[in-house]
């Protein structure tokens, strides 16, 4: 009797375990896809300012004419 109690007393543990664990697997499945879409977003970001500088030092070169220090 006290075997079969051990490996009962064992199996629930095990099964206390890998719940535990399912619910761990979880949480972090959450994160993965949570950094993911910020990973997404900041690429999309980016693009959108590489796609903005260069209009802006084409500006910004046409224009260094008018901003010269005033010592010149």
């Amino acid at each position: 009797m006290e075997h079969s109690n051990d490996i009962e007393k064992r199996l629930t543990d095990l099964e206390i375990k890998a719940s535990f664990n399912e619910d761990l697997l979880d949480q972090l499945n959450l994160v993965i896809v949570r950094q993911q879409q910020q990973l997404d977003s900041l690429i999309r970001e980016l693009t959108q300012l590489r796609q903005q500088a260069p209009e802006a030092e084409a500006g910004r070169f046409s224009r260094a004419v008018d901003e010269l220090p005033p010592h010149y």
